[in-house]
Parts: structure tokens; sequence; C-alpha cells
């Protein structure tokens, strides 16, 4: 059976806490600023204390003021239903931004919460915004960010409403596989912060099709499943699984732009 690997908190959180220092720097803010570009950005950057599992940064309808930067942990986000339901809408690790819907109606459409202790740098947006004449590529970059979400939300529509059981499983796993993997991670050893609720909500499945699913691919030996660990023990088949597009459909499965 392959090795638990390192928790993911434990390890983020020796990063260091400047902009330009930060290894997650180019994965959650805009890349090619100089080095004072740097600092004036860094200058406006707030970092809280870390929120508990099942607390929020953020609820539904509350006033934008702040985007968000994931540091450590992850969070989900989620809306509610007329009928007073929860409907998770996304699911968002280290170095993947929150907060950027709100830009344009003024308040929050959904609600972020802690899927475990989880660590934040706050970027004040009326702050931003004095930065804007002073770093030109601001703007353009916020613009070209908000645009992959928008493009991601198409794509998430295109899972859940064109793809098997099967396939929106396996394009989820191999999203996260993916974004892991971006960090730094193992693409084929994570662990789920999200719960098979979660899961199964946001997929838009009934939690024991997804409970029945990981021990199809188990059997399969397509994955080695121990509680919230999974073992990638066959990528390619996990991709033909996922079907075409995974990869876009994947990031759908969250980029962590909201």
């Amino acid at each position: 059976m392959a090795k638990t690997p390192i928790p993911l908190t434990g390890a983020i959180t020796q990063i260091k806490v400047a902009c330009n220092d930060c290894t997650l720097f180019q994965l959650c803010l805009p890349v090619g600023l100089d080095r004072h570009e740097l600092d004036l950005l860094d200058s406006i950057i707030q970092r809280r204390r870390p929120i508990d599992r099942g607390e929020s940064l953020f609820s539904m309808r509350e006033k934008f003021r702040s985007l968000f930067a994931v540091r450590s942990g992850s969070l989900k986000t989620y809306t509610l239903t007329e009928d007073g339901r929860e409907q998770v809408t996304g699911f968002h690790l280290p170095g993947e931004l929150v907060g950027l819907d709100a830009i344009g109606t003024g308040a929050h459409g959904c609600t972020a919460q802690a899927l475990e202790t989880t660590s934040v740098c706050e970027i004040p947006f009326d702050r931003m915004e004095e930065l804007w004449a002073r770093i030109p590529v601001l703007p353009r970059q916020i613009i070209d960010v908000m645009s992959n979400a928008m493009r991601e939300e198409n794509s998430l529509v295109t899972l859940l409403g064109k793809k098997s059981a099967e396939e929106r499983l396996a394009s989820f796993l191999l999203n996260l596989s993916e974004r892991f993997s971006r960090r730094g991670y193992s693409s084929r050893e994570f662990n789920l912060s999200m719960s098979r609720n979660d899961i199964a909500n946001y997929l838009g499945l009934a939690v024991e099709t997804v409970s029945r699913l990981f021990s199809r691919l188990q059997e399969e030996g397509v994955l080695v499943v121990d509680s919230r660990f999974v073992g990638v023990n066959d990528l390619e088949r996990l991709r033909a699984l996922a079907g075409s597009g995974a990869g876009a459909s994947g990031r759908s499965a969250n980029n962590g732009v909201v």
C-alpha cells in the first residue's frame, strides 16, 4: 500500500510570509512584477489568524471588502438553495484565490468555510484599487483570473450535465491530482480534506454512489483508498475514465477562483 503523504497543512505552513518570498506566489498572485511592485503589493496584504475547521471566512450576501489567497489548509464554498439546502460550489487549495465573484455585485454570492485549520492572506480591494495606477499589470491579471473562473464555471455545467457518475468522480480526482502536482506535491498520493457528502453534493450524486464508485475503482486497481487518503495506482486509467476534455472539466472542479 502506498505511504500516506505528509499532511498538506504541516508542509505549507513552513513558507515565508512575504509575497516576494512565498513559494505559492506564482499560483495565487500576479507574476512578472519587479521588486518594488512586489513590495507595494505585499504592503497591503494582511495575514489573518488561522480559521478553524467549520468556521466561515465570509458568508453569502456579506458585503465584499477583500480578496483572499489560501496559504495553508483548504476551503469549500457553497450557496443555499431556496429551500435552505447547501449546494457545494467549489474546493480551494493553497495558492488559490476566493472572493472574486463578489467584485461586480459588491456582495459575496457564496459562503467560504474551512475544511480544516486554514490560513489566508487578505487583500483589501480598496487598497488594491489604489495600486492599479502604480502597477499597470494588476487590473489585467485580475481580469484574466475572472475570465478563467467564468470558463471553468461553464466547464462545471458540462461536467454535471453530460458526464456519467463515474466520469464525474474520475474528473474530480484527476483535477485534484493536477492541482496538488502544481503545488509540488505528489500527483498520485493525497489526502481529501472534504467529506464524501461534500464530494457527492458538489458532483450532483448520491453519497452512496460516490462511496460505491470509490470501492469499485479500488477493486479495479485504479485507486488505493484508506479513509480520506487516496493513492492513484493507474493515472492513465483515471484519465481515460474521466473522458475527453477531462483537464478543462477538472479545473472547474476547482482551480479555486470564486
